[in-house]
């Protein structure tokens, strides 16, 4: 594996796991204690849409993509907020709503669309330059983000009530929070396809609780996860000649399987 060092494209996709596990790792860690899960998976299918306005209007795919998916997050959000009670239903109109409108454009689009299998199950060996620059300004913003309004997002996170009492402006970082969620699920699109975002974005997060209470800590251990990860991912890949992104989930799920024997024993 170490004379793939040498290639431009390997290289890529080392840098590209890297930045997609920091972003990963951070998000993950807010959306399990803010019991979002089902409301990034609305926001991660949904995102087909914004792909298939790319491929009908022949733009940019994460450009394209990156702003129908902020749009449906926002839409998503203030339609859950307003109907609490139903969110769940309204997760699932957002959720088909982004399929179907990817799917007719794909359809309407002339020309075989041989790129699409890309984006719904991932290829990392294909990032290129303008990917590794969304993803770092994603990044960059994430971190600045959580540096800025730690304090913020830690008690939002545990105690809503307490939050408002606080003076903490709730709604604001709430729709923070989602447009966060809705950009990072744009930079993974590259390296496990939307099909298998929710488990880059769950299983890391998921086995990093169980060493650990506090939320920084959380982030920071999700993130060396999902490293870890998308590197043996790709290696395993690289070697029987699969698809990396099923590698890297593959591999993850082994871990999270691994982890819940492992608590359910001690628990024994």
């Amino acid at each position: 594996m170490l004379e793939l060092l040498g290639f431009d494209f390997f290289q890529n996709a080392l840098l590209a796991a890297f930045l997609v596990s920091i972003a990963c790792g951070v998000m993950g860690a807010l959306i399990m204690v803010n019991r979002l899960f089902s409301m990034a998976g609305g926001i991660t299918h949904g995102a087909f849409g914004g792909i298939g306005i790319a491929f009908y209007f022949s733009l940019p795919i994460l450009l394209s993509t990156s702003i129908f998916t902020l749009f449906l997050a926002f839409l998503l959000a203030f339609l859950s907020q307003h109907y609490e009670h139903r969110s769940d239903s309204i997760i699932a109109v957002i959720w088909a709503f982004g399929m179907a409108v990817g799917i007719v454009l794909i359809d309407l689009s002339p020309g075989y669309q041989n790129d699409l299998m890309a984006y719904l199950f991932g290829s990392i060996l294909a990032v290129s330059k303008s990917d590794l620059v969304l993803m770092f300004g994603v990044d960059g913003a994430v971190v600045m983000l959580i540096m800025l309004f730690y304090r913020q997002f830690e008690i939002l996170s545990f105690d809503k009530e307490f939050s408002k009492v606080k003076g903490i402006n709730t709604s604001f970082f709430y729709y923070l929070l989602i447009a966060m969620i809705a950009l990072c699920i744009v930079i993974c699109i590259r390296l496990v396809g939307l099909i298998l975002v929710m488990a880059l974005l769950s299983i890391p997060s998921f086995i990093a609780e169980n060493f650990t209470k506090n939320l920084g800590q959380l982030m920071i251990l999700s993130a060396l996860l999902s490293m870890l990860f998308c590197i043996l991912g790709l290696g395993l890949s690289y070697y029987l000649n699969l698809a990396s992104g099923a590698c890297i989930i593959i591999l993850a799920c082994m871990a999270f399987a691994i982890n819940l024997g492992f608590q359910s024993l001690k628990r024994i």
